[in-house]
C-alpha cells in the first residue's frame, strides 16, 4: 500500500523535510518544487512512500511545525507502477494494512460524529424503521435499521478522544450522541402515539412479538457482541475497510433499542422500556470500550518518535523562525 504526501513549507524549512523524507525507511521517492506556492510562499515537496512509513514522518513533520506554516496532504493512489515503490513498502516494517495514521483517524472519526441535519435526519430514519419493525414484528426492518444508523460515528470519535486527549473531538461527539437519540427517539414516540388511534396496531402489539424479544432482553451477550462489534468497527476505521463497517451497523442493536424504549413508553410498557434502554447503554458503553482498547493497542505498537530526535528538529523549526 503506497501513499503520497503533498507537503507545502516556507523556503527555510524545505531543507529540513527533505532530510526527514530522504532519511524515513519505506520511502521511494522525494520530490521538490522550489517556489512552487504561492500563498502561502514556499517549496512544494511531494514524497512517496509505504503506507506504513506515514505515521513516523507526518510525526517529524509535525515537530516542525510544518502544519502551522504550511500544509500536510495525504493521498492513497489506486495504482502505483513502480520497483523502487514495491522495495520501499517491502522495507517498511509491518503492514500496510495495520499501520495506524492517527490524524486520518482522528480526522474522519471527527467529521462523522457531527450534529449535522444529515446526522439527524438518518438516526430519525433508523429509528422510525426500528419502530416500524417493532410493531410489525419484523426482522427485516430491525436490520435495516442497523444498517441505516449513523451512531458509530460519533462513538468511535469519543474513543478517539479519550485515547488521544482530544477533548474537543469528545464534546462534539458527546453532543451528536446526546442529542441524536432523544430527538430520534421523541420522533419515533410521536408517530407512535398517532398511530395507535388510527388503528395502525393493536396496544398489545409488544406482547405479541416474538422476534423482537431480544431487544428489550439485555444479557451477557448483549455486552460481548458490543464489545466485539466495536473492536471490529475500530479496526475497519483504521484499515479503511467499508465493507467491514456496514457489519459492524448491523450487530448492535442500539438503533433498535431506541426505538423500542419510545414505543414501550408510548403504550405504557414501562418494564420493558427499562429493559432497552438498558440494552442500549451497554451497546454504546460495550463499543466504546472496545474501540477504546484497539486504539490503545496500537498506540503500544507503534513506534515512537526518540526524545532526542524531536529535540533535534524542534531545534531546526526554532532557527527556521528566526
Amino acid at each position: 500500500m503506497i501513499a503520497q504526501l503533498r507537503i507545502c513549507v516556507p523556503e527555510k524549512l524545505s531543507d529540513a523535510v527533505v532530510d526527514c523524507s530522504t532519511g524515513e525507511v519505506g520511502v521511494a521517492e522525494v520530490s521538490r518544487q522550489r517556489g512552487a506556492s504561492v500563498v502561502p510562499p514556499g517549496d512544494v515537496i511531494h514524497v512517496l512512500l509505504a503506507r506504513e512509513s506515514v505515521e513516523g514522518l507526518v510525526e517529524k513533520l509535525h515537530v516542525l511545525q510544518v502544519q502551522e506554516q504550511g500544509s500536510i496532504s495525504v493521498t492513497m493512489p489506486d495504482l502505483v507502477l513502480s520497483d523502487r515503490a514495491d522495495k520501499a513498502a517491502a522495507d517498511a516494517p509491518g503492514e500496510g494494512a495495520d499501520a495506524v495514521i492517527w490524524d486520518e483517524v482522528s480526522r474522519q472519526t471527527g467529521e462523522d460524529s457531527r450534529l449535522t441535519w444529515s446526522f439527524l435526519a438518518f438516526l430519525i430514519l433508523a429509528t422510525q424503521l426500528a419502530a416500524i419493525g417493532i410493531v410489525t414484528d419484523s426482522t427485516i426492518a430491525i436490520v435495516g435499521a442497523m444498517a441505516v444508523g449513523p451512531e458509530f460515528g460519533p462513538l468511535a470519535a469519543l474513543a478517539v478522544a479519550l485515547v488521544r486527549r482530544q477533548w474537543k473531538l469528545g464534546r462534539r461527539a458527546a453532543l451528536a450522541l446526546g442529542v441524536g437519540f432523544p430527538v430520534a427517539m421523541l420522533a419515533a414516540a410521536f408517530t407512535a402515539w398517532l398511530s395507535v388511534p388510527l388503528g395502525l396496531f393493536p396496544e398489545d402489539v409488544l406482547d405479541r412479538g416474538s422476534a423482537v424479544d431480544f431487544i428489550y432482553h439485555p444479557g451477557p451477550y448483549s455486552l460481548i457482541v458490543a464489545v466485539l462489534a466495536g473492536a471490529a468497527g475500530m479496526l475497519s476505521v483504521i484499515s479503511r475497510r467499508s465493507a467491514a463497517l456496514i457489519g459492524v451497523f448491523i450487530s448492535v442493536t442500539t438503533v433498535p433499542a431506541a426505538g423500542f424504549v419510545a414505543v414501550a413508553l408510548v403504550l405504557g410498557e414501562f418494564e420493558k422500556a427499562a429493559g432497552s434502554a438498558l440494552q442500549l447503554a451497554l451497546n454504546l458503553v460495550g463499543i466504546v470500550a472496545a474501540a477504546v482498547a484497539v486504539l490503545i493497542f496500537y498506540r503500544l505498537i507503534t513506534k515512537r518518535l526518540p526524545d532526542a530526535a524531536a529535540l533535534r528538529l524542534k531545534r531546526t523549526a526554532l532557527r527556521a523562525r528566526r
